[in-house]
């Protein structure tokens, strides 16, 4: 089936159909680990063949590979594979393509893990990276070096929903030869598609919107075919292989993204628009609000600006807790881009070994509230926020 001009809706639904191999409407979960070769001929090739999917279970799996083209066909990739979670798609694919001596560029903003591997686990191998302001196109033009090999991005990222100009990074990562690779979690295919704007390669931590219901672990990591089979190479010694029953998961879950997203979407619009003009709270950052320094680019290269929004309450630390405690509807709990809404206070993770002043300085106040919107009824959940904010 041709699925070039359907819709992300359509396509969630239909893209694997020539995986289907009998009657059944709901796929299958392959949990066999290794398999039957008809000769040694058929043994040899299966045993070499990039992302066979009946050979052995690290080397692949029917029910990852379903998930893993949906994926693809989603962010308008050649080829995807399925990884044990959204950093084992992210380190696995930063290993294949940088070794000692190479150069690394990425924001000052990411996901903290991400962050944490390109400052701390990757110098210890000889790999360095150069920080730069996103919102600065031409600062990763700037820390280009004849030793850099990939360009690291992430749109939107927290705790501000700052956005990255995809299509300027692309560019000047093509002119010096360098490869891309954006996180793409946050919006998910439904609200952006890096590859058309020249991204090389895809990321998600199919935890999130993918799977959509707090109850799996995996990634996902898309792009060119040989960028995928190197990858996948690399998979081999690494290990990070996704599991059957978290594919069949994210499989199930990916069936309804376009669904969830747009109620993601209205929803953190609603309520952004709603805290915006509340005395209670300070700074609304959302891109979808006309108040967001970025929210021309946002309408450039995003359909939709996402579930994910933060704001600051004027009271500060003990405000926001005293507003998480009064929630009724909104769950105090880490994650996002699940059917729940999910609210965090960034500072209380960060209070017991930091000071207020080292919060601020990665861009976190004591008041600050980080919201995963869900896909509740949009007035029940402004609702829930209005009677926790009344007594601050």
């Amino acid at each position: 089936m041709k699925l070039d001009n359907r819709s992300a809706a359509t396509i969630a639904l239909h893209a694997d159909e020539e995986f289907r191999a009998d009657h059944a409407i709901a796929p299958p979960i392959c949990q066999s680990v290794t398999y039957l070769a008809d000769g040694p001929d058929d043994f040899a090739r299966k045993a070499v063949e990039p992302h066979n999917a009946e050979f052995y279970g690290r080397h692949g799996n029917p029910t990852a590979k379903r998930l893993a083209k949906i994926v693809a066909d989603l962010e308008g990739a050649e080829a995807g594979m399925v990884l044990s979670s959204g950093m084992g798609a992210m380190t696995t694919a930063i290993l294949t393509f940088v070794g000692q001596g190479d150069h690394i560029i990425a924001q000052d903003g990411h996901y903290s893990a991400t962050s944490n591997f390109l400052r701390k686990v990757l110098p210890r191998y000889g790999i360095e990276t150069t920080f730069v302001d996103q919102t600065k196109p031409n600062a990763f033009g700037e820390a280009i070096r004849p030793q850099t090999k990939l360009i690291l991005v992430e749109t939107p990222v927290n705790p501000l929903a700052t956005l990255t100009d995809l299509k300027a990074v692309a560019n000047m990562a093509r002119a010096a030869e360098v490869l891309t690779l954006c996180d793409n979690t946050f919006a998910s295919p439904i609200n952006q598609r890096p590859l058309e704007f020249g991204i090389d390669l895809v990321v998600h931590s199919a935890t999130k919107y993918i799977g959509g219901h707090h109850d799996l672990l995996a990634g996902v990591v898309v792009g060119k075919q040989p960028q995928l089979d190197a990858i996948w190479d690399m998979s081999m010694d690494l290990g990070p292989i996704g599991a059957p029953f978290d594919a069949w998961l994210a499989l199930r879950g990916l069936r309804t993204l376009k669904a969830r997203i747009d109620v993601h979407n209205a929803n953190a619009m609603k309520i952004a628009t709603f805290l915006e003009s509340h005395s209670a709270v300070g700074e609304v950052y959302y891109p979808g609000l006309l108040t967001h320094p970025q929210h021309e680019l946002a309408k450039q290269q995003m359909t939709g600006f996402g579930g994910m929004l933060t704001f600051d309450l004027k009271g500060g630390y003990e405000a926001g807790l005293q507003f998480v405690s009064r929630l009724q509807l909104c769950l105090n709990a880490a994650s996002l881009g699940g059917v729940e809404t999910l609210v965090v206070q960034p500072a209380v993770m960060f209070r017991a070994r930091l000071t207020d002043e080292q919060i601020r300085a990665q861009g976190v106040t004591p008041g600050m509230i980080r919201m995963s919107a869900g896909i509740e009824d949009g007035d029940d959940l402004v609702a829930d926020l209005d009677q926790a904010l009344s007594v601050i």
